[in-house]
C-alpha cells in the first residue's frame, strides 16, 4: 500500500482508550482531560473489522497504544484475535509497564510479541513528579515481567525534556546488563503550543538527538566508561526511525528518536486510529476520517470501511513542515 509521496504504508498504531492510571506533565493536566463518552469508543469488534480490512489492504504490523491500553477491557483477547488475522505478522503494545507483571502472561500466550515502556526518569522523587501518581517500583517490575517473559524486543522509550534535567547516562547504562533497548525521544509538540500545567511545549525544552549522544559520551568518559558506537549486528527489529547506538559487549542498545532535530517525514510507514474511531494520517496534523460512523452504519459494507482508509492514506502530507500544537493531546490521540 502506497501513498500519495511513494512510501509503503504497513503499520498501523490504534488507540484503544483515552483513559490512563498516570497523569504524565507532558501529556495532561494534572485534573486530567475531558474522557470520552463510553459509546463515543470504538467496540472491540469495531477494532477488529478496521484491522481486518487494513489487513487486507497491506497492513502487517499493529502497535496498541492508549491513554494506556491494559486498562482497556478485553484487551488479551484483542490481542489474540489481531493475532490470527491473516496477514498481520505481529502486534506489540505500548505500555508505562504497571500491569504488566498481572498481565503478562497472559498477553505473551495471546500473541503479543514485543513491548514498549515508558520511563522518563530513574529518579524516585522524579518520577512522582512526572507522573503525578506513579512510583517507580510499578514500572521497574513491568521492566522485569517483561523480560521474564520473553518479549522481544523490551524497549525503554524516555522523552526528553530538558527543563526535567534527566540523567541520560544513567538511562544509557540500563542496556549494558541485560537486552534493553533504551530509546530516547525528542519531546514533540502535540496537544496545546501554550499554556501551564506541563502541557505547554516549548522549543526550549527540546534535546536535539545528536546534543544527547554527545552528552551521554561526555558523561561516559568523565565516569571511565568506553563511548557509544553506531549498533550494527545488535538493532532491535523495528518498524520506526530510531538510530541506534552501543556501548562495547553491551547487551541493548540505545537509540534516538528525532522528529524535530532530524525528521524522518520520507519513512513514515504508518496510519494512526484514535479510540473514538478516527484515522489520522500523521500525528501532527489535525486531519481526521471518521471510519466509527462507517462501522455503525449497518448499510456500510467492508468497502466502505476500505473507502476511510484510503482517504486518510492520500491525505498523509509530505512532513510536518515543523507544525506547533495540534487540537488534540497524546493521550487522546495515541502515543
Amino acid at each position: 500500500m502506497k501513498d500519495a509521496h511513494g512510501r509503503t504504508i504497513d503499520y498501523l498504531r490504534i488507540s484503544l482508550t483515552d483513559r490512563c492510571n498516570f497523569r504524565c506533565i507532558y501529556c495532561m493536566p494534572e485534573e486530567g482531560v475531558q474522557q470520552m463518552a463510553h459509546g463515543d469508543i470504538l467496540r472491540i469488534e469495531e477494532i477488529l473489522r478496521v484491522v481486518r480490512v487494513a489487513a487486507n489492504m497491506g497492513i502487517s504490523k499493529i502497535r496498541l497504544t492508549g491513554g494506556e491500553p491494559l486498562v482497556r477491557k478485553g484487551v488479551v483477547d484483542l490481542i489474540r484475535d489481531i493475532s490470527a488475522t491473516p496477514g498481520i505478522d505481529k502486534v506489540s503494545l505500548t505500555t508505562n509497564g504497571v500491569l504488566l507483571p498481572r498481565m503478562a502472561a497472559d498477553l505473551k500466550d495471546a500473541g503479543l510479541s514485543r513491548v514498549n515502556i515508558s520511563l522518563d526518569t530513574l529518579d524516585p522523587d522524579q518520577f512522582k513528579r512526572i507522573t503525578r501518581v506513579g512510583t517507580i517500583e510499578q514500572t521497574l517490575a513491568g521492566i522485569d515481567a517483561a523480560l521474564e517473559y520473553g518479549f522481544n524486543p523490551v524497549k525503554v522509550n524516555a522523552v526528553t525534556v530538558r527543563s526535567l534535567n534527566q540523567d541520560y547516562l544513567a538511562f544509557a547504562r540500563l542496556s549494558v546488563d541485560r537486552p534493553l533497548h533504551v530509546r530516547f525521544i525528542e519531546y514533540m509538540p502535540v496537544g496545546e503550543s501554550t499554556g501551564a500545567n506541563g502541557c505547554g511545549w516549548g522549543k526550549q525544552d527540546v534535546v536535539p538527538s545528536d546534543e544527547l549522544i554527545e552528552t551521554i559520551n561526555a558523561r561516559a568518559a568523565a565516569a571511565g566508561l568506553p563511548a557509544l558506537q553506531p549498533a550494527t549486528e545488535s538493532r532491535p527489529e523495528g518498524w520506526g526511525p530510531a538510530r541506534y547506538y552501543q556501548f562495547p559487549g553491551a547487551l541493548g542498545t540505545v537509540g534516538v528518536i528525532s522528529p524535530l532535530s532530524r525528521h524522518f517525514c520520507s519513512e513514515c510507514n504508518r496510519l494512526r486510529m484514535t479510540a473514538d474511531g478516527k484515522i489520522r494520517p500523521c500525528l501532527f496534523s489535525d486531519e481526521e476520517y471518521d471510519v466509527r460512523a462507517v462501522l455503525r452504519d449497518a448499510h456500510a459494507d467492508d468497502e466502505t470501511v476500505r473507502a476511510v482508509l484510503l482517504q486518510a492514506l492520500g491525505a498523509k502530507p509530505d512532513e510536518h513542515h515543523d507544525k506547533v500544537g495540534t487540537d488534540r493531546g497524546m493521550s487522546q490521540i495515541g502515543g
